[in-house]
């Protein structure tokens, strides 16, 4: 019965078998399909002087040719040239061609084109593996090799590549090279969204260069470890970069800058549960701010300082502090941060209990909302709500 059976089922798939066998044979891989030139010589052999010099015009003009389909929105006539060019490039040495494998590559990453960039970065996996059986590989291909795979988007080779540069340079004692390779290494882990390992290659690349004493660099490099610290949630850290953000600024004279920072800081030890240090930066903020007539930046650092003791019920302070903010506000023309602010007074006063304190901070409140024709159903509401405790008090 059961060779029955098989034999019946073997029967009835047997006009199905024709059809697996049509499936579709797989494209060529262009980058290993023949070509044929009368460029090249017929004979395995090195090119003379003339024919290199011929084979480079002509790649630059066919490159050229590419780069015009390419940026024609023509894809489909430009990669076919494109995988020519970095064909006739082999015949000048691996250097030539991994830089035209990551220019291909790049092209092919920007439109989408993974395949592309699959067959692109097996090529250039291929090339370092045959330097490095051969025992041909050196800074310069290396530095290529780094490009070209930061240029396709695999950043795991390129990491690996870019640390054997920098060994390489740390141990010739090549300072340039240091810096250099540290900046590629962070902005690849910047790029991945990898704080933890961006973190130690920035605070390398400050401790450089205030060993250079230059002032410039110092900047960029402590704003992106502020950047890192504050999205990898370490306030404790980002404290610290920020802090001596804020020390530069004033070295350099940029005073203007300052109060921002500080509102920054001040969120970082709110963070830190060091209340004092808080209060001290908010306020440091308002002063400075106040005093360049930055009302904007004021504004903020008073609310900032007002949630801040109210998250610890000191709220006779937030109130003093939101009459101050009352007086910013006027200053700068902010109707909405007006607004904002008597609704906040009357939420205090409310929870209080001390009804003709809240309907006139809800008031006024709704005299700017009606200005600004913003939240005036909102502070109707309010005003109703108080209106009904003080006529129904035992309620």
């Amino acid at each position: 019965m059961l060779r029955f059976s098989l034999s019946l089922w073997l029967c009835l798939i047997g006009t199905s078998l024709p059809l697996l066998a049509q499936t579709e044979t797989p494209a060529p891989n262009p980058l290993e399909t023949p070509l044929k030139s009368p460029l090249l010589p017929a004979i395995d052999r090195p090119l003379t002087p003339l024919e290199r010099r011929q084979l480079l015009l002509y790649i630059d003009q066919r490159d050229a040719e590419a780069q015009a389909k390419y940026d024609a929105g023509l894809n489909e006539e430009a990669f076919p040239i494109w995988y020519e060019v970095i064909k006739l490039n082999r015949y000048l040495g691996a250097k030539e061609e991994v830089k035209s494998l990551g220019k291909v590559g790049l092209a092919a990453w920007n439109r989408d084109r993974t395949e592309d960039v699959k067959l692109i970065t097996a090529r250039l996996k291929a090339l370092q593996q045959t330097a490095e059986t051969n025992q041909t590989m050196d800074g310069e291909l290396l530095a290529l090799l780094g490009t070209s795979y930061q240029q396709v988007r695999a950043f795991n080779e390129a990491i690996i590549i870019y640390d054997k540069i920098l060994a390489n340079a740390r141990q010739s004692g090549d300072n340039l090279a240091v810096e250099a390779t540290l900046n590629k290494l962070g902005q690849i882990h910047l790029s991945r969204f990898d704080y933890q390992k961006a973190a130690p290659v920035y605070e390398e690349l400050l401790t450089i260069s205030k060993a250079q004493n230059n002032s410039l660099t110092q900047g960029i490099y402590l704003q992106r470890l502020a950047e890192i610290y504050r999205e990898s949630l370490q306030p404790a850290n980002a404290v610290k970069i920020k802090e001596e953000i804020a020390e530069t600024q004033i070295r350099n004279q940029q005073i203007q800058l300052i109060p921002a920072l500080k509102i920054q800081i001040g969120l970082d030890y709110q963070a830190l549960k060091d209340a004092n240090k808080a209060s001290q930066n908010f306020q440091e903020a308002y002063s400075l701010a106040f005093a360049l007539q930055q009302y904007g930046t004021a504004g903020e650092a008073l609310n900032k300082l007002a949630e801040l003791y109210k998250s610890y019920q000191q709220v006779d302070y937030a109130l003093q502090i939101y009459q101050e903010l009352i007086k910013v506000h006027e200053l700068g023309y902010n109707y909405y941060g007006l607004m904002n602010t008597y609704d906040q007074i009357g939420q205090i006063y409310l929870e209080r209990k001390n009804y003709p304190q809240a309907l006139l901070a809800f008031q006024k409140g709704a005299e700017l909302a009606q200005a600004i024709r913003y939240r005036e159903q909102y502070f109707q509401t309010q005003i109703t709500q108080v209106n009904q405790a003080i006529n129904n008090p035992e309620q």
